[in-house]
């Protein structure tokens, strides 16, 4: 009887572990050429802003960061297996690629997707982040934390050191898979910051647009592909990572390029496999079918340049060495600008500044605006600046002033 009860219990802790862990999408598929054809039906040349099923979702456009589409992009969600675009950054940033890493039983014993580790195997931590970002490896996660930071908890503080250099305020690790933790989440904006970040590092970039890789575990090869359904099937895409737990339903993250238009989407607790791969293309066609690229850097710096040369000297300087300030333009956020298709040429550069100023004058003062606006709507702005301190006069120097202008006029010269 014992024995039997025993055998019940394990079950039960078996299915509980299942339920827990949530596979990754495995059971679940989708054909994208058949999505892909479905939503080009539906659409013409424009297509209008997408009704998407995901809770929260962003497009970004990469060079500026500038959203293009957003849907409670600043609500905080649970992030599941896009998590570990983080873990991927902890471990280039801190790791040596070609280190050999031993499984530990925990590592080993992590359920849900795997890349199919046990305790005792040698693997290298390039095969091990491959695992971790291709087939979304949570025991390659574990393997990979507990190698960098001693044990998941110390990983899970550097993962949060770097969320905070990175300014992400409303992001927050616990582990190093993002199996649901309450602590865990994120939002869409963030993780399309953070993964902006990821894809400048060269070795992440590599990996996340790899389709198919052979691992080697123990010196046997195995072959994984990615889970990443839009990758090798929708036109430009080179990355990044999907995503799924019962409390964060399905999620992706996708970097595509076409031309000079470089985007990222994010889309966060779609309901199904179906509905997230719909929800991604839509958003990746919307974004190219109605932004491009405008260049920003040439005509703001000749707009303001003309302008200078009309206006520098009309600014004075009250009671300072320098009768007139020399200006320069701050440095410019948006080199690029992404715009609806149609708006380039209604781009409206505006400047206005101070008149007078009164010495002492700082240094990089700012004395003035730039304003860029399209359509009427404002952009951004630059900020107009002093180039070089002011010193006030002093009663010397204004003795010095007056005895240089008696000796020049030439009314007092009498003998």
């Amino acid at each position: 009887m014992k024995k039997h009860i025993i055998s019940l219990l394990v079950i039960v802790l078996i299915l509980f572990s299942e339920v827990v862990y949530a596979a990754e999408e495995e059971k679940e598929t989708v054909d994208v050429e058949e999505i892909v054809e479905e939503i080009e039906q539906a659409s013409s040349t424009s297509v209008d802003t997408p009704n998407i099923n995901s809770r929260a979702a962003i497009v970004i456009e990469r060079n500026s960061q500038i959203p293009i589409y957003e849907k409670n992009s600043n609500e905080r969600r649970k992030m599941a297996s896009t998590t570990k675009i983080m873990t991927s950054i902890i471990v280039v940033e801190r790791g040596n690629l070609e280190e050999t890493v031993i499984v530990s039983k925990k590592a080993g014993g992590t359920g849900g997707s795997r890349l199919g580790l046990k305790a005792g195997d040698k693997v290298k931590v390039k095969d091990l982040l491959y695992g971790l970002m291709l087939c979304s490896g949570n025991d390659a996660a574990v393997a990979l934390a507990e190698h960098i930071g001693g044990s998941v908890e110390n990983f899970a503080e550097l993962m949060n050191k770097k969320a905070e250099e990175l300014g992400l305020k409303n992001t927050h690790f616990v582990t190093p898979h993002g199996l649901d933790e309450e602590e865990h989440y994120t939002t869409a904006y963030e993780l399309a910051t953070l993964t902006n970040y990821a894809l400048n590092i060269p070795e992440i970039a590599k990996i996340v647009r790899t389709e198919r890789y052979t691992v080697w575990i123990n010196g046997y090869a195995k072959e994984i592909r990615n889970t990443n359904e839009l990758l090798g099937y929708l036109d430009g895409v080179y990355g990044v990572k999907t995503g799924f737990t019962n409390g964060a339903n399905r999620c992706l993250v996708t970097a595509v390029k076409r031309g000079d238009l470089d985007i990222i989407c994010v889309v966060l607790g779609a309901d199904t496999k179906k509905y997230r791969t719909k929800d991604s293309i839509q958003l990746i066609e919307y974004a190219f079918k109605n932004y491009e690229i405008v260049p920003m850097e040439e005509s703001i710096e000749k707009a303001f340049h003309y302008w200078k040369a009309q206006n520098e000297k009309r600014i004075k300087v009250f009671k300072g060495m320098q009768s007139y300030p020399n200006l320069v333009l701050d440095k410019i956020p948006y080199s690029i600008y992404p715009l609806k298709k149609g708006q380039k040429d209604k781009v409206k550069i505006e400047i206005e500044s101070i008149k007078e100023i009164e010495a002492p004058v700082e240094k990089q003062l700012e004395i003035g605006k730039l304003t860029i606006k399209a359509e009427g709507k404002e952009l951004f702005q630059v900020n107009i600046l002093t180039e070089n301190e002011i010193a006030r006069k002093n009663i010397w120097d204004y003795f010095k002033e007056n005895i240089i202008t008696i000796t020049k006029n030439p009314l007092l010269d009498i003998f």
